[in-house]
C-alpha cells in the first residue's frame, strides 16, 4: 500500500490542471497514490486527468455526472484511499517538490498530532504577491479558532485514521465553501490536534476572480459553522460575538476586501 494518498477535487481547472498535477508527480517522496475526482467539469479537465492516468499508474481517476461540491468530491477520494496519510491538493495550486517528504517525516516523528499543514505563498495572474514571514511552527489552541480558520486546507496532510474518526467532511449545504473550517472544529472536538509548519511548501492561486467565490451565502455558512464549532470547543461566551464576523466582512466593498487581503 502507498504511504500517502493525494486527494484532489477538480472542477473546471483545465487552464491550471497540468501544472498543478506536475507539481505533485515531481515530488521527491514518490510512495503515493494520486486520487482525483472530477466534479462534472465542462472544460475538458476530465480528459486531461484521464490522459495523465494512462501514463502514470499512481493516478486513480474518479468522476461524477453532476457538480456536488468539494466535500462530496473529497469524500469520494477518501473512500478510494489506501494510504496512511492523506495529502490535499487543489487543481489550480502548486506545491513544493519536498512537501510530501517533509510533511510525512513530521507525522512519522510526531504521533501526538493528527494532521499537519504549512503556510502558503499566494499568487495571481501577475505572479506571487504574498510570501509568509519566517518563523517557528506551532499548534493552534482553541482561541485560534475564534478569528478564523487556523489551518490552511489545501496544504494539509492528515492521518487517514483522523479522517475516519470524524467520518470525513460533512457534505451538507450549511458547510459548503467552509468544509475545512468545519473539519478542524470537529477534529479538535474529538481531541485530534494539528500543527502548522512555517515553511511555505504550497502556493495557492488567489486570483482576480477569487473574491466572487466569497458570496454572502458562503459567509452565512461560515457563521453557522462558527456557531456550531464554538459550542463544541466551549469558546467563552464573550468571544462568540465573532460568529458575526464573516457576515459583517461581506458588507465591505469587494475592492477594499481584496486590498485588505493583500496587505
Amino acid at each position: 500500500m502507498p504511504k500517502i494518498s493525494v486527494l484532489m477535487g477538480v472542477y473546471n481547472n483545465a487552464d491550471t490542471l497540468r501544472e498543478s498535477m506536475e507539481s505533485v508527480l515531481s515530488q521527491t517522496f514518490a510512495d503515493f497514490e494520486f486520487i482525483i475526482y472530477d466534479d462534472a467539469s465542462s472544460d475538458g479537465s476530465l480528459e486531461i486527468i484521464k490522459a495523465y492516468g494512462e501514463t502514470d499508474g499512481r493516478i486513480c481517476v474518479l468522476h461524477g455526472d453532476a457538480n456536488r461540491g468539494l466535500a462530496y468530491a473529497l469524500n469520494r477520494c477518501l473512500e478510494a484511499a489506501h494510504g496512511e496519510y492523506c495529502a490535499r491538493m487543489d487543481g489550480d495550486d502548486l506545491c513544493d517538490s519536498t512537501r510530501f517528504e517533509k510533511q510525512s517525516a513530521f507525522l512519522d516523528g510526531h504521533p501526538e498530532y493528527g494532521f499537519v499543514s504549512t503556510t502558503m505563498k499566494r499568487f495571481d495572474e501577475k505572479g506571487v504577491y504574498s510570501v509568509p514571514p519566517a518563523g517557528s511552527g506551532y499548534s493552534p489552541d482553541v482561541r485560534a479558532f475564534v478569528s478564523g480558520s487556523p489551518f490552511c486546507h489545501a496544504p494539509v496532510m492528515i492521518r487517514r485514521s483522523a479522517y475516519e474518526a470524524v467520518e470525513g467532511y460533512r457534505d451538507i449545504e450549511k458547510t459548503r465553501g467552509v468544509e475545512d473550517y468545519d473539519l478542524w472544529f470537529r477534529l479538535y472536538a474529538a481531541g485530534i490536534r494539528g500543527y502548522i509548519m512555517q515553511e511555505p511548501l504550497y502556493s495557492m492561486f488567489d486570483g482576480r476572480g477569487a473574491a466572487h467565490r466569497r458570496t454572502m451565502r458562503r459567509r452565512i455558512n461560515e457563521a453557522w459553522v462558527r456557531k456550531q464549532g464554538y459550542a463544541a470547543l466551549r469558546v467563552p461566551m464573550p468571544l462568540r460575538i465573532y460568529i458575526l464576523k464573516p457576515v459583517l466582512l461581506g458588507l465591505i466593498p469587494q475592492w477594499l476586501y481584496r486590498l485588505m487581503r493583500k496587505v
